[in-house]
């Protein structure tokens, strides 16, 4: 049986996204790689300084510094390992431009309301701190099943 447990769109403990797709093409920016598009004002924040932490890491390649999501593409992104490092910047660059804009544009749930915590319409996390970290751990069996179908794609991948 289903549980009638609700949650509030505002509420800063829970990640709320819908499965769609972006309007851009990304090859280095994990956020816009992923089907997960945020629905709430707290979600679309907590993206945003996701986005701005991968950002500010600093990494050594070669005779430059590249951010994260620089770093992370080469290492695991076939895709976009034989590209010039200058262009992978600059990539990389365009890429967190476009998907800022992206974001900013997205019509999100009112803050308001409430949506029950097994909806299958829209993917759940629950965010709980681990030290200095927060974990985004599924909140619902919909977004189990989701999170472990996409654990599946990467392992195929990497075989």
């Amino acid at each position: 049986m289903l549980s009638e447990e609700m949650i509030d769109i505002n509420d800063i403990n829970y990640a709320i996204y819908k499965i769609g797709h972006w309007e851009n093409n990304y090859e280095i920016n994990q956020i816009g790689l992923s089907n997960e598009i945020p629905v709430t004002k707290n979600t679309l924040k907590h993206v945003k300084l996701s986005m701005v932490e991968i950002r500010t890491s600093r990494f050594e390649l070669s005779d430059k510094i590249v951010n994260g999501f620089v770093a992370i593409a080469i290492h695991l992104n076939s895709n976009v390992q034989n590209m010039e490092l200058d262009e992978l910047i600059e990539l990389e660059e365009k890429e967190y431009q476009n998907i800022l804009k992206e974001l900013d544009n997205l019509e999100l749930l009112d803050d308001n309301e409430s949506i029950p915590l097994d909806s299958e319409d829209y993917l759940i996390y629950k965010l709980e701190k681990d030290c200095h970290v927060t974990k985004s751990v599924p909140a619902n069996l919909y977004t189990i099943n989701y999170h472990n179908n996409e654990l599946k794609k990467i392992e195929d991948a990497l075989d």
